[in-house]
């Protein structure tokens, strides 16, 4: 036969046996103070898995939960904001083109061509702020956009690396394909106050006027520390950020390469009409020729 318990209601005390005992040896209540579990009673109660706010499975589970739900409001609150960061994007981007013609009361829609052309500087098909999203790869893959203004002069899009980061910008050429009419610079994390300095209007106004080529030569425009020495092709370095300026001529320089067949064929062209003009004809000579 099993053995029943009895449990003391004054101390708690359990004990097991065919009836209660004549006083709990724990408190020495009387026997009438003790109480017969049943099995319902006997066995715990089971809990579940979060009912233990405290229990590890439970901060793991509640953590877990809050992380998934927060990131779908994420992507959420992403995706629905996305077509407005690239309108502001691409307004940027105009607004920038702009500026580095000195044209920011222009309206870019009507002053500005844009369009895509190929290593040989022939138009080809492309999306040119697409393109400009990964400029890099856009250069690598032979594809590089350019923004022709209604006045013929044009801005190239130049791209390369500082101290930190990417270092990217806008240069305006003036209509002899060779001058620098004016240029946008922007970095992604260079130095406040050295390298950070290429972003600022008062260093930036340092290349306007200067020339890109020597003659027929492709030649850029370079960064020197210690001080230009050459005023056609030079400008001073950034003080204390050598890596920014040594970044800022290798971009300009490797950039605007890859537009030269255009640049030459543009200033071929502006060139060719000096050349076709013929020598005027005195009206003797004129009517010479008619006899």
């Amino acid at each position: 036969m099993a053995t029943k318990k009895f449990k003391c209601n004054v101390c708690g005390y359990i004990h097991e046996g065919d009836a209660a005992p004549a006083t709990c040896p724990v408190c020495a209540a009387p026997a009438s103070e003790f109480t017969e579990l049943k099995e319902a009673e006997e066995a715990p109660k089971k809990k579940g898995l979060l009912s233990d706010t405290n229990s590890n499975a439970y901060i793991v589970l509640y953590s877990t939960v809050m992380v998934v739900i927060v990131a779908v409001l994420l992507s959420v609150a992403a995706l629905a904001l996305k077509p407005r960061q690239d309108a502001n994007d691409l307004n940027e981007k105009k607004r920038n083109i702009l500026a580095s013609l000195s044209a920011e009361n222009e309206s870019y829609d009507t002053f500005v061509d844009a369009y895509v052309v190929d290593k040989a500087g022939q138009r080809i098909d492309g999306d040119v702020f697409a393109l400009l999203n990964d400029l890099p790869t856009a250069f690598a893959e032979g594809k590089f956009p350019i923004f022709e203004a209604k006045d013929g002069r044009v801005v190239i899009p130049v791209t390369g690396m500082g101290l930190w980061g990417p270092v990217w910008g806008y240069v305006a050429l003036e209509k002899d394909m060779n001058t620098v009419a004016g240029i946008i610079m922007a970095h992604k994390g260079e130095t406040p106050g050295l390298g950070a300095e290429i972003a600022t209007p008062k260093y930036q106004s340092k290349f306007v006027g200067k020339t890109i080529f020597e003659g027929d030569e492709f030649v850029s425009v370079t960064l020197r520390k210690g001080g230009a020495k050459d005023p056609a092709h030079e400008v001073d370095a950034i003080s204390g950020g050598t890596k920014t300026s040594d970044g800022v001529t290798a971009m300009l320089y490797n950039s605007l390469r890859n537009y030269l067949p255009l640049l030459e064929s543009k200033r071929a062209a502006a060139t060719a009409p000096e050349a076709a003009v013929p020598a005027e004809v005195s009206n003797e000579e004129n009517a010479e020729s008619h006899e």
